[in-house]
């Protein structure tokens, strides 16, 4: 009797970490098994990542998964209807509304799971990915592997190649040609240099 009355439980779930980590993939994996469990899925990213593809969320390993692009979070409360779980890729990019968004969601029963960098490649704070996490009851770090000394890294260090139009930018869309997974001793060490 009492569980034919509970509401569904939403909860809001970070998968964050530098580039070529994981997130990405991690998010698609809890995303598919969301599908094979018969739940409704709906998954976002935002429209200025057209890296691999303009709708499809793609990991570096070329995982994919079916998306909708949107140029601001407010435009998933659009999407986001009749669904169970909501997947959100690239959350660093989206404006600090998403933070309102996925609360909103997650109010209404919905498992919300956002995939982003919680650092630019200066080591900073990115975006809205610090409220995210303090709102999250869930938070899963991932690391690549630094390129420099092997060990666990967790920044995304902007190649000093990278020059011109855009490169002090905080976001500079970019893969290997742009970006190197570093540990804190080899990032320190590459701001020496």
């Amino acid at each position: 009797m009492f569980l034919e009355n509970a509401k569904q439980a939403g909860w809001l779930e970070v998968i964050c970490g530098s580039m070529f980590s994981g997130k990405t993939e991690e998010l698609i994996r809890r995303l598919k098994r969301a599908n094979f469990a018969r739940q409704r899925v709906q998954i976002f990213k935002p429209a200025i990542d057209v890296r691999y593809s303009e709708s499809d969320v793609v990991s570096h390993d070329s995982r994919s998964i079916a998306s909708i692009a949107v140029d601001s979070s407010q435009n998933i409360l659009l999407y986001a209807t009749d669904v169970d779980v909501v997947g959100i890729d690239e959350a660093q990019f989206f404006d600090d509304g998403l933070v309102e968004v996925c609360t909103e969601l997650a109010n209404k029963g919905i498992r919300v799971i956002c995939a982003g960098l919680d650092m630019d490649y200066l080591g900073n704070p990115f975006g809205p990915m610090p409220a995210l996490m303090a709102k999250a009851e869930y938070i899963t770090k991932v690391h690549a592997i630094c390129v420099k000394c092997g060990q666990p890294a967790h920044i995304s260090h902007r190649l000093p190649s990278v020059t011109g139009r855009g490169a002090d930018e905080q976001v500079l869309i970019g893969e290997h040609d742009k970006y190197e997974p570093l540990c804190r001793h080899c990032f320190n060490e590459a701001l020496k240099q």
